[in-house]
């Protein structure tokens, strides 16, 4: 095995370690590898590690590499089933190419987004499957709705067509420790529950995407449905 099979590996590991602390099942928690900055061998290298799911953080990058994972399929390489998510911040200038490429997108934070992706996935494609980003800490520097205005935002959301709104990402400010780590995502769990119980984005709303390498275990604990890993598995950038 390659060193990024290994780290896959160990990953996963993590992962059913602090699913089964937190008494819940290994495979109640996907794991999304973020390929951001790595070339397209990486990906095949995760990929033959069994790796589905892959974050890309840059938009031009993103689709640069899913069109070259497209060629490599077409000169006879293996057909891959990979889903690609894209994490990062997205401009309004940039929605049209990623509603034709992307599976996933995490950081819809206000309406004009997720209307332009409604409006732009091409008819053929399924639905664009999006999660609304919540600045849950209120970091400066993240993107992300405030949480006081998410169930609003969700709501407009689920009710656009061509999109199937699948739940909540954070990505709060770095902090030391299991216990503070795991309250800031505590409160993500919770504004998920609120939006649940109001019933917006129906059976299709079961996506927490909180978590990344260095607190995933907190997350996991906290409810975590969908942890982004890049540096345990790809190394540091």
């Amino acid at each position: 095995m390659t060193s990024i099979r290994n780290n896959l590996q160990q990953v996963r590991d993590r992962i059913a370690t602090a699913c089964a602390q937190a008494g819940r099942p290994a495979d109640s928690v996907q794991l999304l590898a973020v390929s951001k900055t790595m070339p397209l061998a990486n990906v095949l290298d995760a990929m033959a590690g069994g790796q589905v799911a892959f974050g890309e953080n840059y938009v031009q990058e993103g689709v640069q590499k899913i069109e070259a994972l497209r060629a490599w399929e077409a000169e006879g390489g293996r057909p891959a089933q990979v889903v690609w998510h894209l994490i990062g911040p997205l401009q309004s200038n940039k929605t049209r190419v990623v509603a034709a490429h992307f599976d996933w997108v995490h950081s819809v934070d206000r309406l004009k987004i997720a209307e332009r992706l409604a409006e732009q996935r091409p008819a053929e494609l399924a639905p664009l499957q999006v999660c609304i980003q919540v600045n849950i800490d209120g970091g400066a520097s993240k993107s992300g709705v405030a949480p006081e205005e998410a169930l609003a935002l969700a709501r407009a959301v689920a009710a656009l067509p061509r999109l199937v709104l699948r739940g909540l990402m954070t990505i709060p400010e770095p902090v030391a420790g299991f216990a503070a780590q795991r309250a800031v995502h505590a409160r993500a769990r919770a504004l998920f529950e609120q939006v649940r119980t109001a019933g917006i984005g129906g059976p299709a709303f079961d996506t927490l995407s909180m978590g990344m390498t260095a607190d995933l275990e907190a997350a996991i604990d906290a409810g975590s449905t969908l942890v982004r890993v890049g540096t345990a598995i790809f190394g540091a950038r």
